[in-house]
């Protein structure tokens, strides 16, 4: 007797959809995914020509596993997709040595046990001239760090999915999600498709889709600016690793020079503000928000020309603890939700595919993600 593959339905492409995708095309299940824009589009997160990976984690050392699964992924994406996604050009955090994040750097790489080196100012002067440092401050060092293209990565798990099987249905706005006795029905662009199992990975548009309006994800705005280099060279990767930046006039992560002009910088100090819908994402710069970009790059990055060439906006799910939420949709039967990675989720999207595929096929996973729990946000006695 022959048994069907099952199918198996995702809501959105992102990063975190496109490599659910590819994890679940590999193994054999029959995958339809939908997005209501293009592949590698700009509205949401897994855009901006370059994002960070990362090793020695501030965010805390139970995402380090995670890191280590993820970077052998990103390896296996390249080659199933034939591109070059990932680029080790080591990390520098940046700021004093009692500052939150600089600290949390730190404690991370000695629990875990991770290659790092500490510099201080002197010598991060000396090394990386790029930067300014204030006396008294200290660069922290990630040898295991570097820069992610996102479009093409977004592409290339799409790209993989598609040839191990899968249907990647582009400008397909989901209307509805309906739990039935056998699973799902999906309608999309005016046609119904019924699946064994949902997948939802819709990142800012979580609140707008009736499965994940409960789970407390809000859009929020993130700016990118461009910087010209005086001196390109001194700011690729082979000689300006990426960088976060914690200093009391300005913070920041800084790329290095990825299309032979600009640097690019996110500015973090000035938060990122909500949304209330990411269909309507502004698509240039409040000029308070440039203004105090360019107030930092003319303090601390002294090679770059002070006004950006270029700014984007894109926007992303934040949840209230800035953790994501991963796991089996509350509520609900042969549905998994992987959504509110709250602007650091792209290092990890191979790893969040791999076990968004283990729940939607299994049931389950190897991996630890009782912190990511969707039902963490719930009162007690929903929990039990």
């Amino acid at each position: 007797m022959t048994v069907s593959a099952p199918r198996v339905a995702i809501v959105g492409t992102g990063v975190i959809g496109a490599m659910t995708a590819w994890q679940l095309a590999t193994r054999g299940a029959d995958v339809l995914a939908f997005d209501a824009y293009g592949r590698g589009h700009d509205r949401g997160a897994s855009a901006g020509e370059s994002r960070i990976f990362r090793t020695v984690y501030k965010e805390g050392v139970s995402y380090v596993p995670l890191l280590r699964r993820s970077h052998r992924l990103w390896r296996a994406l390249e080659a199933d997709c034939g591109r070059s996604l990932l680029r080790l050009c080591g990390g520098l955090t940046i700021g004093a040595p009692d500052e939150p994040d600089v600290s949390a750097v730190r404690r991370c790489a000695e629990e875990a046990g991770l290659p790092h080196e500490v510099l201080d100012a002197a010598a991060a002067a000396e090394r990386y001239p790029q930067h300014r440092l204030d006396p008294g401050e200290i660069a922290v060092r990630d040898p295991d760090a570097g820069v992610l293209r996102p479009e093409p990565s977004v592409q290339g798990a799409l790209d993989a999915a598609e040839r191990h099987g899968a249907r990647v249905l582009s400008y397909h706005r989901v209307e509805e999600c309906a739990e039935t006795a056998a699973g799902w029905r999906i309608t999309a662009e005016g046609q119904t498709h019924e699946v064994d199992h949902l997948v939802l990975t819709p990142g800012p548009w979580s609140p707008h889709l009736a499965p994940t309006s409960g789970i407390p994800v809000r859009a929020r705005l993130i700016t990118a600016c461009w910087f010209a280099a005086r001196d390109v060279p001194a700011h690729q990767p082979d000689r300006l690793p990426i960088a976060i930046r914690r200093h009391p006039d300005a913070g920041f992560s800084c790329f290095p020079v990825l299309d032979g002009v600009a640097v690019k910088i996110v500015p973090h100090h000035l938060g990122w503000p909500e949304l209330e819908d990411p269909a309507a994402l502004p698509r240039s710069a409040a000029p308070d928000l440039a203004r105090a970009a360019s107030a930092a790059v003319r303090r601390l990055l002294p090679g770059l020309a002070p006004d950006p060439v270029r700014i984007s906006t894109y926007a992303e799910g934040f949840t209230p603890d800035e953790h994501p939420v991963v796991g089996p949709l509350p509520g609900a039967a042969n549905a998994t939700v992987a959504t509110g990675f709250s602007g650091h989720g792209f290092k990890l999207a191979p790893v969040f595919g791999q076990i968004a595929a283990d729940l939607a096929l299994n049931g389950g996973t190897e991996h630890d993600i009782t912190p990511l729990d969707p039902r963490r946000f719930a009162p007690a006695a929903a929990r039990r």
